[in-house]
């Protein structure tokens, strides 16, 4: 069964937070004759974001049209500070969240999970810089700092910054389809896959 994978992004999401998980999911389906992911982007509207350092990114979604989501991540990067502070996002954050099968963050998006409580008492990890942010946000939650990723609950899983991302979208792909499927993929990228 195919499972969709909707990337949120907003002005200021460090690209390759997005644009690593993309390439991983959308990769594996193409390995596998398109048959495992559908893979998009999703922000609060259609019109074009403006990613840190100035890239242009067109959503394929926006909130009214978006498809149900099975695995949704969170990019991060400095933009957060203010998406968080926009509660049509937020709610909308919360809502797909309660349909997903699999909800992740990357880097800084750690922050979006921190407003809808899913980290409240709960494990996480983020950008090395974003911790003393995020004990704030979230004084309940236990940082672990050690770690490229961690799952934060029974669907939750939170990433380091930026190049962590690629490692926990490699351990989902695993988690649905088998480390096979993640070699096969792995060695196409010529990536070579960090552990937790």
């Amino acid at each position: 069964m195919k499972k969709t994978v909707g990337i949120f992004i907003f002005d200021n999401a460090e690209v390759l937070d997005f644009a690593g998980p993309f390439e991983v999911f959308s990769v594996t389906s193409e390995l596998n004759n398109f048959e495992l992911f559908d893979v998009f982007t999703v922000a609060k509207t259609k019109e074009a974001i403006s990613a840190v350092n100035g890239l242009s990114v067109n959503p394929k979604y926006d909130f009214n049209d978006c498809p149900k989501v099975d695995i949704l991540i969170l990019a991060g990067g400095d933009g957060t500070n203010q998406a968080i502070q926009d509660q049509e996002i937020i709610d909308w954050i919360a809502k797909t969240d309660q349909e997903t099968e699999i909800t992740m963050s990357i880097c800084s998006g750690s922050r979006f999970l921190a407003k809808i409580g899913a980290l409240n008492n709960n494990p996480y990890c983020t950008h090395h810089l974003v911790y003393g942010d995020m004990k704030k946000l979230v004084p309940s939650g236990k940082p672990v700092t050690d770690k490229r990723y961690v799952q934060s609950n029974s669907k939750t899983y939170t990433s380091g910054g930026i190049s962590a991302g690629i490692d926990l979208s490699f351990h989902i792909v695993e988690k649905i389809h088998g480390k096979k499927t993640v070699e096969k993929t792995a060695k196409y990228m010529e990536y070579i896959i960090n552990e937790a």
